[in-house]
């Protein structure tokens, strides 16, 4: 990366199923746009009412692109899409069900002026129930320009920023690699990454402890299960709030050894989870 200052910024919203998270998500996500950051829009499937959410917008200037697609894709495909072509200084995703803080870009691209070093700086999606200072302080590091980071070898993907430069390195997500598996392959790089410290706040709606969530029963649950609710098999709305906070508890504990993460240490975490989960207990890292 040059030594000129990095601002500019391209960010990907993909929507789908989700018009009452829309009308809310996609003009906060707009509206904290300023004259170096631009919108990227992906559609999935054919949900009308999502559709005419997001139509209103595609015109907007600060939108750079939509696409439309009739199948579900998922992710991986619009975010190569938008990592192919941006021109960007930073790569970006805001999930449709997020509530990104008006001033997050400016906080968030702060850090990378006087660290080169970064490399995915993410907003925090957890309320303030969640923080254990006893847990994360050993993972709060202190960085040039006295910027702190909550320091993880990924964060969530949503909500971040990612200099670009290091994706042109790296290459784009391969066939089923997730993006925290991304991120730990940019970790391997020597990229640093985690959440700004003090957070930089992000609303996750689907937290059923967000105000704006439409999870008010276990029915509004199985009606609209996220997608990592689906993968994980979770079916009542009590478990996916203890997955959250499990999901909290992680970013603080996970280790900074990347020998943690080598293929048989996975392997065999992936088999206490199952042990657990078949006598009753949460599944913890």
């Amino acid at each position: 990366m040059s030594g000129r200052a990095l601002r500019s910024v391209d960010i990907l919203m993909i929507t789908y199923n989700s018009a009452d998270y829309v009308s809310l998500s996609l003009p906060r996500l707009l509206d904290s746009c300023d004259e170096h950051a631009r919108v990227w829009l992906w559609h999935n499937g054919d949900d009308e009412a999502t559709l005419e959410a997001v139509r209103p917008f595609a015109a907007d200037p600060r939108v750079h692109r939509f696409h439309h697609s009739r199948d579900n894709v998922r992710l991986r495909t619009p975010t190569n899409w938008l990592w192919d072509a941006s021109d960007a200084d930073f790569v970006s995703k805001v999930d449709d069900d997020c509530l990104v803080a008006p001033d997050w870009l400016e906080r968030l691209r702060r850090p990378y002026a006087d660290f080169t070093g970064f490399g995915a700086l993410g907003s925090w999606r957890f309320p303030d129930e969640d923080f254990v200072p006893e847990l994360a302080e050993r993972k709060i590091q202190a960085f040039p320009g006295g910027h702190r980071v909550l320091r993880n070898h990924w964060v969530q993907g949503s909500g971040y920023l990612l200099p670009r430069a290091l994706v042109t390195a790296q290459g784009l997500l391969a066939e089923g690699q997730s993006f925290t598996q991304y991120c730990l392959a940019l970790a391997r790089r020597g990229a640093v990454s985690g959440w700004s410290f003090p957070f930089v706040r992000e609303d996750h709606m689907d937290d059923p402890r967000s105000p704006h969530t439409l999870f008010r029963s276990d029915a509004d649950f199985l009606r609209r299960r996220p997608l990592s609710a689906q993968a994980l098999g979770v079916t009542r709305l009590a478990d996916w709030e203890a997955q959250m906070r499990d999901s909290a508890r992680t970013a603080q504990t996970a280790s900074l050894d990347l020998r943690d993460y080598s293929p048989w240490r996975a392997r065999r975490r992936a088999l206490t989870r199952r042990v657990r989960r078949a006598l009753g207990a949460r599944a913890r890292w």
